[in-house]
This record gives structure tokens, C-alpha cells and sequence, in this order.
């Protein structure tokens, strides 16, 4: 144990780390291998039941700031019945039982040094399943890399001694395999500090756990090595020492073995291994457009994609996007979610059933007009379906706090589709220092990556910033990429970006309510330019399409 600052560190009795554990003045410990960590109170209970049972033990196992190897010497080379190693596994890997009468009471896994020299053990309570050490185990080498001491084409790891001996087994007792010392939280290092043994190997194989740890750890070991040198083998079971367990064949293990597919870095996959679900059609769901015009030029909406609507203040942005959260009730059997960060939960349900009512049911005077039985059944028709999730808020909230509105509405609430209204909002009063740019940059970034992670299709409503000369976008100016308010990222990381025109001052009525959808980037299809032009209806609040208003004027 050695003596700091602050404390002091020594062995950790749940991984068996020798000098890992450290020792806090309060009397509170952490393992920095295994990350376990106890009260005082809890490491006051294991000293005096540690020094109860050595104090009745005649043959007490020392702990790791001691050199003594006494136990090995009160052991002996058996075979280990419940995990189906032959003794003479055992014997090949160095590994000791103490007994007593018929009953296993420890296994002590002998470590060695470089030079081959026995420093220390590792001890198992067969019947608490703790761990220690008995010597310096920080200068030990892996376990058994005193055994395979020549070079040769393979050499295969494992998270544990009893995996190590297990896969030497199932592979007829034919290639070498070694094991990490304190499992998958130790891999790295482990691994690091026998760069040199290991390397010398032809290829690695790392035969960890199958479970998220041990994943993890073959990925990181496998970083460490030049490319192509390791190896990362899977399992159908746990480890190997359950393949051993429940009697696999030698030969189905050795067949999974050659089967190790050579790590590549994450991101980096081969093509080939696409195989037949290149032709799964279910990777994405697609639903129409509610105007055919637009579906000629994008196939429709996709999940997995973000669509960006934009348009300045008063081009229909509203009405479409009512248009939209209709129409996906109506055409899908998804669950939808909308966060409009300008309106209640109440207008947002009115917004969807004045749609189906074919009247502008968001204004009250309108809806005053209808009796409530009507109002039921326009509501029973659409949020009725329990199909719509909405987020109701107050006051000021954090970008992240969005973003986890919509995970959870991805992930829990199994939401396939959700609108955002707007991107603009979310930004105003951030950090940053004020600066927007920067502001939507990591706003969009974060966006972009969750529908990657959740799948949705995600529809985000940005507003133009206002460009330079006299016509603005009130007056029905063209509307190109530059003209987002923000940031280029908006571009950048849409699937799409439509953007809405219209004439708010054309003398002309009919002009003047006709939003022209114009695609400024679309990267399903390539496809660009003028889709198709929606006219508002005043009586009905509803978009339609109709045929070019504007070709006498071209």
C-alpha cells in the first residue's frame, strides 16, 4: 500500500485489483479498475470480518501489500468440476484448488513476471465469489503468458482465468490463450502493459463477454494494435466458459473462432456484409405529401430525415404545417408528436380538428358557431385516436430540455413523426453570448444526431432572415439557401429544405393568398425548384393546390 496525499491506495476485494482501491480519508474507498466503491461503515465491516476469519484460518491468505505466497503451497493441481475444467487445464494454466474434504473452497490463479518468475496469486472464495491478491499483481503479466512464451500466427484473450481455460479447451488444447487480469474495466491497461508480448502474435482474438462491457473493451484493445491485427470473435452465450457448460462441440467453437471478424472502427463498415438486408424495404416508413406536385419532386416524407419548412412571417407556415399534422393522423398508424413552442396545447388540438372540420376552429368566433356534439366528434375523429402527443410548457427552456422532450417522445411514447415549430424561438436568450450562429450550429448538430439515434422523421419550421434591397419576402421575393436565418448547418444537416412564397401585397386576391413550395434541397431525389402553389382558403382555413396562378405573368 502506498501512502499519499490524500489517503492511501491498496488491494480491492471485488475485482481483485492489487493497487487500485483507494482509501479516503473519511474512511470511504474507490476502486478505480472495477469503479466499486464503499461507505466507511461498510469498509469498517469487511476489515474486522476479514480479520475474524484470518484470526480461525491456520492457513490465512495474506493480502496484496504482502509477499507471501503461502496458499499455493496448500493446494494442489484438481480438476474444477462445476465449470468443467480437467485437471489437466488446470495443470497447463498453474491454477490451484484448496479443498476441503470433497468441497472446493478456493482457486488460486498463479500469476508470473516477463522473466517468468511466480509473484503472485489471485485467489477465488468459492463461497462468497470475492476476490484478492497475493503479491505485487500490478508487475504480473497477463494470465498465463508465462505458458505461451513462443511466437505464433494466434493468440486469443479472455475477460477471466476460467474463460482462458475454457477456450483452451474447446479448442483442443491446440492455440494459446491468455486472459486480462481484472476483466473487461482493466482491458486497456492490461493489454498496454503487455503491448509487447502480445504484439508479437500474428493476429489477436478477442474472445470477451457478450454483453455491452465486454463489447466495449474488444473495441477499445483492438484501437491499441495496427489495423488488421486483432480479431473480435463472437458468442451466441455469455463467455466461454458457458459455451463449456452446456456442452457445445469443440468444433462449433473452433468454426465461431475462424469465424472472428477483423475489428474495424466504429462508422466503418464492409459493404458485403450489407448481404440481403440491402433489400429490406421496412428501414424507413414513407408517407405522402398531402399535394401530389411535391411528391413528384420528393417521393414523400421519410423517417430517419429532417425536413426544414422556411418562410417569412405570414407565408402559410401555420396552415401547412396543420396540413401536415392532419394529414399524418389520418395516412398512418403512427404516433405523432408536435412541440409548437408559440401556442398552447389547446389552439395545437384545435389547429388539427379545424382541418377535418373544413373551418377555422382555432378563432372562437368560428367555433361558436358549431354545437358541442360537433366539436366532439371532430375531436373523437382526430386527437381522439390517442395517436398525438403535444408538449405543453411554460416559460423559458434549455435546448437540451427539448431535446429530451422529443427522445422521450421518440423512445417512450413511440412517436414515428414529430413537428418542431420553431427553430428560431429555441434559440433567442441562449448562451453563447448572444451569438445565434453558434447558437443554431449546436442546436442543429444535436437535432440532427437524434434522429439518427431515434429514427423519426422530424419536421422543423426556421425563419428567413430579412435580405437586403426593397422586396422583402412579404412581397414575394425568391427565396434561395442563403437567405436562412442563422446558420449554413441548416442547409447542411437538412434532408430536405422547402421553403413557402407569397405576395401578401399582390392586388390580385387570388395571388395574394397563393403560397408557392419551393424545394431549395432535397437529397433524396436531387430534385429542385417549384413544386406547387397552395391556395389559402379564407371560409376554410385550408391549403389546396391549384394550377400555376402566375403563368400569364412569366
Amino acid at each position: 500500500m502506498q501512502p499519499e496525499e490524500k489517503g492511501w491506495k491498496g488491494p480491492c476485494d471485488e475485482c481483485g485489483s492489487s493497487d487500485a482501491n483507494h482509501h479516503y480519508p473519511d474512511g470511504h474507498t474507490y476502486c478505480y479498475s472495477c469503479k466499486s466503491r464503499k461507505s466507511p461503515k461498510e469498509v469498517t465491516t469487511m476489515i474486522t470480518t476479514v480479520q475474524a476469519t484470518q484470526s480461525n484460518d491456520p492457513s490465512p491468505s495474506r493480502r496484496a501489500e504482502s509477499n507471501d505466497l503461502s496458499p499455493s503451497r496448500l493446494a494442489d493441481y484438481n480438476d474444477i468440476p462445476d465449470r468443467k475444467i480437467t485437471r489437466d487445464t488446470a495443470k497447463k494454466f498453474n491454477t490451484l484448488t484448496k479443498k476441503q474434504g470433497s468441497m472446493t473452497t478456493h482457486h488460486i490463479y498463479q500469476y508470473y513476471d516477463s522473466n517468468g518468475n511466480h509473484i503472485c496469486n489471485k485467489v477465488r472464495d468459492t463461497a462468497n465469489k470475492k476476490f484478492w491478491s497475493e503479491g505485487k499483481m500490478s508487475d504480473a503479466g497477463l494470465f498465463g503468458q508465462n505458458v505461451f512464451t513462443q511466437k505464433a500466427k494466434f493468440i486469443t484473450i479472455c475477460e477471466g482465468e476460467i474463460d482462458a481455460m475454457s477456450a483452451y479447451q474447446l479448442m483442443g488444447s491446440q492455440w494459446p490463450v491468455v486472459s486480462l487480469k481484472n476483466g473487461a474495466a482493466s482491458a486497456v491497461a492490461n493489454c498496454k502493459q503487455s503491448f509487447e508480448y502480445l504484439n508479437q502474435f500474428g493476429n489477436i482474438v478477442l474472445c470477451f463477454d457478450n454483453d455491452k462491457a465486454g463489447k466495449k473493451a474488444a473495441n477499445d484493445v483492438a484501437e491499441i494494435f495496427e489495423p488488421n491485427k486483432c480479431r473480435i470473435m463472437q458468442l451466441d452465450l455469455k463467455d466461454a466458459n458457458e459455451c463449456l457448460k452446456v456442452g457445445m462441440r469443440s468444433e462449433d467453437f473452433i468454426n465461431a473462432w475462424w469465424a472472428s471478424k477483423p475489428f474495424t472502427p466504429a462508422g466503418i463498415i464492409n459493404l458485403h456484409d450489407l448481404g440481403d438486408s440491402l433489400y429490406d424495404e421496412n428501414y424507413c416508413e414513407t408517407c405522402p405529401y398531402p399535394w401530389s406536385n411535391l411528391n413528384e419532386k420528393t417521393y414523400g416524407m421519410r423517417t430517419g430525415e429532417l425536413v426544414t419548412f422556411t418562410s417569412g412571417a405570414g407565408m402559410g407556415k401555420s396552415s401547412i404545417m396543420r396540413e401536415l399534422m392532419h394529414h399524418l393522423m389520418m395516412n398512418t398508424k403512427d404516433n405523432i408528436g408536435v412541440l409548437a413552442m408559440e401556442e398552447s396545447v389547446r389552439n395545437t388540438t384545435f389547429n388539427i380538428m379545424s382541418v377535418e372540420a373544413n373551418a377555422r376552429l382555432y378563432i372562437k368566433e368560428v367555433r361558436d358557431q358549431f354545437t358541442k356534439e360537433q366539436l366532439r366528434e371532430w375531436q373523437k375523429k382526430t386527437v381522439g385516436s390517442k395517436r398525438f402527443f403535444a408538449f405543453d410548457h411554460f416559460g423559458s427552456i434549455s435546448n437540451d430540455e427539448i431535446l429530451g422532450r422529443v427522445r422521450y417522445m421518440a423512445k417512450a411514447l413511440e412517436t414515428k413523426w414529430v413537428i418542431l415549430d420553431h427553430l428560431s424561438i429555441l434559440v433567442s436568450g441562449q448562451e453563447d453570448n448572444g451569438d445565434e450562429r453558434k447558437s443554431i450550429d449546436i442546436l442543429m448538430t444535436k437535432l440532427r444526431s437524434l434522429v439518427e439515434e431515434t429514427g423519426i422523421g422530424l419536421l422543423l419550421v426556421s425563419h428567413l432572415r430579412r435580405p437586403s434591397g426593397d422586396r422583402g419576402h412579404e412581397d414575394g421575393r425568391e427565396v434561395s439557401l442563403s437567405h436562412l436565418r442563422g446558420s449554413a448547418s441548416i442547409a447542411h444537416l437538412s434532408d430536405a429544405v422547402i421553403a413557402l412564397e407569397r405576395n401578401q401585397q399582390a392586388e390580385d386576391e387570388q395571388a395574394a393568398n397563393t403560397t408557392t413550395i419551393r424545394i431549395l434541397k432535397n437529397r433524396y431525389t436531387g430534385d429542385t425548384g417549384i413544386a406547387c402553389y397552395l391556395h389559402y382558403d379564407k371560409e376554410t382555413g385550408r391549403m389546396t393546390q391549384i394550377d400555376n396562378p402566375f403563368v400569364e405573368n412569366e
